[in-house]
């Protein structure tokens, strides 16, 4: 059973910083991809980064958010800079299996970024 656990998440200023981790019940070299995804009141959830052979981030993060991992605890991280207002919302962590041909996605309960203007 794969369980992820965000954390860090907050209330700041626009133009402030923040990071949240996501931990991960076992290795995260388990997964063939881990990223980040945040879903606004009244809108879709939608990708922010993603890391899994190569690193791909929403136009809207690029240049103010990065992705990174510690593999031996288990954790990615999003580290956000220059926060903007439309950056708030429930940031969800996710990973990708790839098992036999079949996509198995796995997702934390999330973690709520605030961000006052």
């Amino acid at each position: 059973q794969v369980q992820l656990a965000e954390s860090g998440g907050g209330l700041v200023h626009a133009g402030g910083s923040l990071r949240i981790s996501c931990q991960a019940s076992q290795s995260i070299n388990n997964f063939a991809a881990m990223g980040w995804y945040r879903q606004a009141p009244g809108s879709q959830r939608e990708l922010v980064a993603a890391s899994g052979g190569h690193i791909k981030y929403a136009d809207s993060v690029k240049g103010r958010f990065t992705i990174s991992s510690d593999n031996e605890k288990n954790t990615v991280y999003l580290q956000m800079h220059s926060l903007k207002p439309e950056d708030t919302g429930v940031y969800y962590c996710n990973a990708l299996r790839l098992l036999n041909g079949q996509e198995y996605n796995y997702w934390g309960p999330g973690t709520q970024v605030t961000v006052s203007s």
